[in-house]
């Protein structure tokens, strides 16, 4: 007589039981994770951000993601603080931000966050006094020109490098964040960097990928610091994205424009303290990381290493030309 399921079931070795019941938990735990990530992409609503407050605070938004980023905030009816080196270029962004979304109020703030901060972040404490600055988006950043060997960092390029990633970091989010406290809301974005989370390492750009480090490390701690206060500290992590730091002109699925991306950052902040908010640049992530750890290093280290070289091929024939070696 044949044995019904249950007694099949009953009849096997006890290990065989328990494979199948953690096999089944495997199964819907990815299952359960996959209708997650469907879900946090393409299905959940962004929040309010002027819940945090009626203004916004943007440095690097003459360019890139920081331009774009400003243009979104705007188009969420938050008036802008921009922080920038450059009067005419802030001035540009002012205008078209205006243009676009006419009710926008916007104070520009020159400040260059490689130069006197003690002097600029008096300037922005001036300028957002008595603002009611809900979202700071820390955005401006500084990488090499083209990669290289720790050793050929020269001291400018050093100090420029961590003092933008890190220490300008450190020193607007403390003129903004007591606003916040005071207040009991607001949201921290920081841009964070995939040569922390992507990838096991980030060779001949070592400087930048370790200032960036100290921004996810940062993010981490000031969410778990402020989230009693009703204080959302996130860390976004783009990978490639099509803008002049990146060196990339031409956009595609897995490098978006900043615009394309500007859209999915929006849709995050408020939500989890590290995130990826581009949808490919999560798959990207995943895929890294599934593979060696060796595997992935050498082929950065070449990667990289070939950026170097052809950046010391163009560095000589500029060099050249400007000592009259080359004559066009």
């Amino acid at each position: 007589m044949e044995l019904c399921i249950g007694e099949q079931i009953k009849a096997q070795p006890f290990w065989v039981l328990v494979a199948l019941i953690l096999g089944f938990l495997l199964v819907l735990n990815s299952a359960l994770a996959s209708l997650r990530w469907v879900y946090v992409y393409f299905v959940r609503p962004a929040k309010d951000l002027k819940k945090y407050g009626s203004w916004a605070l943007v440095t690097g938004p003459t360019d890139g993601i920081g331009k774009s980023l400003a243009f979104e905030l705007a188009g969420k009816y938050l008036n802008l603080v921009l922080v920038g080196r450059n009067l005419e270029k802030l001035n540009d962004v002012s205008d078209a931000i205006k243009a676009r979304y006419g009710g926008t109020q916007i104070r520009n703030v020159v400040v260059d966050l490689a130069g006197d901060l003690s002097e600029g972040i008096e300037r922005i404490g001036e300028a957002i006094e008595g603002l009611d600055v809900g979202v700071l988006v820390n955005c401006a950043g500084v990488s090499y020109p083209y990669a290289r060997f720790f050793h050929e960092v020269d001291e400018e390029m050093l100090k420029d490098v961590i003092q933008v990633n890190v220490e300008a970091i450190n020193r607007v989010t403390n003129a903004v964040l007591p606003g916040m406290l005071g207040r009991k809301r607001g949201a921290i974005v920081n841009i964070g960097s995939g040569s922390v989370t992507a990838t096991p390492s980030f060779p001949l750009v070592s400087v930048y990928a370790a200032t960036k480090a100290y921004v996810h490390e940062l993010s981490r701690n000031l969410h778990v610091e402020c989230k009693l206060n009703g204080i959302d500290v996130q860390c976004q992590v783009p990978l490639h994205v099509a803008t002049k730091m990146s060196r990339i002109e031409k956009s595609s699925l897995f490098t978006p424009s900043p615009e394309e991306y500007s859209k999915a950052s929006i849709r995050w902040i408020g939500y989890d303290h590290t995130c990826v908010p581009y949808w490919p640049h999560s798959i990207q992530t995943t895929l890294l990381r599934a593979l060696p750890q060796d595997l992935v290093d050498w082929f950065l280290f070449r990667y990289f290493l070939d950026i170097r070289n052809e950046g010391q091929i163009q560095d000589f024939l500029k060099n050249s030309k400007n000592k009259g070696y080359i004559r066009g």
